[in-house]
């Protein structure tokens, strides 16, 4: 399988996304380029195979099934590509898309893991950039007093990667009925005498409800709560995919298909169609016998790729650890390791009655 990288018109480096600047930027001649001078100037580079070869993989002008070329026939999952720029051999796994090359450093998008029925509809770009996501889990974790040190020396935090996950976004429209007994009470007091009224009543409720913007993982091995930590993003936001926004980040490919999900989504969009209807029943002092119908008259899923600034460590014991970071909105969420030693010291200084209190406060506080 061929591999992508996006050149600099002016001096042929690869080029970036840089999310401070929200441009494409070269870091050997720093020339800066907005997408629509790139697409503008792709037509002057068509005789560089590769980046023709990119272009119609992202203008969705070819399709194509992501090959098995380039596998490691002998290690399951594994797959190795050939760096075009200075010939070293990355390694990956079969649902990377796009990484870097670990030698010179140059961004690298695999060609056909993201075109044909795996081209993505649309794509959040990062807002943050690496230093930013930096400065945040550093002053995140030194307010954090027990993390031991190895989880932020200089070559930890220079694994933070930023990483685009993929997601399915459904949209819906579901018919609904729904109908109940209502009553409504009032109390009053005249002289020495208290009333109460009740009138009852039958409600119905129906019409056609719109769910926009229910979205799920679509990748199996994930970290299901890491991801759900860091959420929402701003969908609303997204802007329609070119290939360059993954230069210079990792990004994974879904290996989990809209058909799989469709029960669990239809019964989501059914569930807020209901909450819908529910709150149009408020105004009375009590509702029972609910009795509710839904259907789904129409529905659309969107593939769509969403950024995380993502750190892991992994323990002597083996446990693992990460800080992960909204791209987008900085939302961010960490399970960090206590480090026993400045533990015990702490609770040494406070006296040993003290650290039980400790270790209590600290479960829940970390």
């Amino acid at each position: 399988m061929a591999t992508i990288t996006y050149k600099c018109p002016n001096c042929g480096g690869g080029l970036r996304f840089d999310p401070k600047l929200q441009k494409f930027k070269c870091d050997f001649c720093l020339s800066e380029f907005t997408q629509e001078e790139l697409e503008k100037l792709a037509p002057q580079q068509a005789g560089d195979q590769t980046v023709s070869e990119e272009e119609a993989a992202y203008l969705g002008q070819k399709e194509k099934e992501p090959s098995t070329e380039g596998k490691n026939e002998g290690q399951t999952g594994a797959v190795l590509y050939t760096c075009p720029s200075c010939g070293a051999t990355v390694i990956t796994d079969e649902t990377t898309a796009a990484t870097f090359c670990y030698y010179c450093h140059n961004p690298i998008v695999l060609e056909g893991k993201l075109s044909g029925k795996y081209l993505p509809d649309r794509l959040i770009p990062f807002k943050y950039d690496k230093k930013k996501a930096e400065e945040i889990f550093l002053d995140y974790v030194h307010h954090k007093r027990f993390v031991p040190k190895a989880f932020f020396t200089k070559d930890q935090v220079e694994k933070l990667s930023g990483v685009y996950y993929p997601f399915w976004v459904y949209h819906a429209s579901v018919d609904g009925q729904m109908s109940a007994a209502a009553n409504r009470i009032r109390t009053w007091v005249t002289g020495d005498m208290e009333y109460t009224e009740t009138k009852v009543f039958h409600v119905e409720r129906g019409g056609q409800i719109d769910i926009q913007n229910l979205s799920r993982n679509a990748l199996q091995e994930s970290d299901k709560n890491l991801i759900n930590a860091v959420m929402p993003f701003r969908l609303g936001e997204a802007k329609p995919f070119t290939i360059g926004y993954l230069q210079g980040f990792v990004a994974q490919k879904r290996d989990i298909e809209s058909e799989q999900i469709a029960k669990e989504m239809q019964d989501r969009a059914k569930r807020y169609a209901e909450h819908a209807l529910e709150r149009t029943m408020e105004g009375y002092s009590v509702v029972t016998g609910k009795q509710s119908s839904f259907s789904i008259k129409s529905e659309q899923y969107a593939y769509m790729l969403l950024p995380v600034w993502l750190l892991t460590y992994k323990a002597l014991d083996g446990a693992k650890y990460y800080f992960a970071m909204n791209g987008q909105t900085g939302e961010i969420h960490g399970r960090l390791p206590v480090d026993m030693v400045k533990l015990s010291a702490f609770a040494g200084a406070l006296g040993g009655s003290l650290f039980v209190i400790v270790l209590a406060l600290l479960y829940f506080l970390m």
